[in-house]
């Protein structure tokens, strides 16, 4: 029963990370900088864990002075980097090929595992892994044309699956010694600090003044932040890591679901693929 509720806990992340358009895609058209996203992410999450367990948990603060390199790879090199990439990439290319380009994350967390992890590389992951590409470019809609490319933005996508990939690489040595909420608290700490690097305050307060604005910031802090990274790193605790981030893959299936994008005989397929996927790994 843990392992399957570890799978539930990695499938609602995904869910929750396919949401994330929801929130992000009013704020930018209503005119925040793509960078300001990183900050209201990671300021605002560090913000939400901090008062939480300030009021539940206090021992989730105490974190040793060797383990920070840990805690500094989980934050800034992963999710700081990470996010930087994939909106860069959106700028620059069109969002399926931005989608596709991040979902080659799976094989390469399926890659480091092996070596870091000497977790083995089985038929079944390979099946799922390809059965997991095709059903992101199918529900994405990357072979239907109208595909924007450039050599700069396939560099940035291709970064941003890595930094992604990374997470999953990282945050299992931070579960050897803490807890997966005290994981995702110092994970926050230190993406909080990176975004501060960043910031555009103008830009930021200006968009934030609008009360409507400031509530899609907070769902896209709760909902799309918080919740799935809480999730996903407690999914990891026993679960490889090659495996959750293949499960990951219904992001964007969620996404297609949640925008009410047509549903196309691809999509179907595609959704078909990624189920599978899942269906092969449980």
């Amino acid at each position: 029963m843990k392992k399957y509720a570890s799978y539930a806990c990695i499938l609602a992340a995904a869910a929750c990370w396919g949401c994330i358009g929801l929130f992000n895609r009013p704020l930018l058209n209503a005119g925040i900088a793509p960078e300001n996203l990183v900050v209201i992410r990671n300021l605002g999450g560090l913000a939400v864990l901090a008062f939480f367990f300030l009021c539940t948990d206090r021992s989730v603060f105490k974190m040793k002075t060797k383990h920070l390199p840990i805690f500094i790879a989980t934050g800034i090199i992963s999710v700081v980097l990470f996010t930087l990439c994939y909106f860069n990439a959106q700028k620059l290319c069109s969002l399926s090929v931005s989608a596709i380009l991040l979902y080659t994350a799976p094989a390469m967390v399926v890659l480091m595992s092996a070596l870091v992890f000497k977790e083995k590389i089985t038929g079944k992951k390979l099946l799922a892994l390809a059965l997991a590409l095709l059903g992101c470019a199918l529900v994405t809609g990357i072979f239907t044309g109208g595909l924007l490319l450039t050599t700069k933005g396939m560099l940035f996508g291709l970064g941003a699956a890595f930094f992604y990939a990374l997470y999953s690489i990282f945050a299992p040595f931070g579960l050897r010694h803490y807890s997966p909420l005290a994981v995702v608290f110092w994970t926050f700490v230190f993406a909080a600090l990176g975004a501060l690097f960043v910031a555009d305050w103008g830009n930021l307060m200006t968009v934030l003044s609008v009360p409507q604005n400031a509530l899609l910031a907070a769902g896209l802090v709760l909902l799309s932040t918080v919740a799935p990274y809480i999730l996903y790193t407690k999914g990891l605790a026993n679960v490889e890591s090659g495996k959750a981030s293949i499960m990951a893959s219904i992001e964007p299936v969620v996404g297609t679901l949640v925008f009410g994008e047509p549903i196309s005989a691809g999509v179907f397929l595609g959704l078909a693929c990624i189920l599978a996927c899942v269906y092969i790994l449980r």
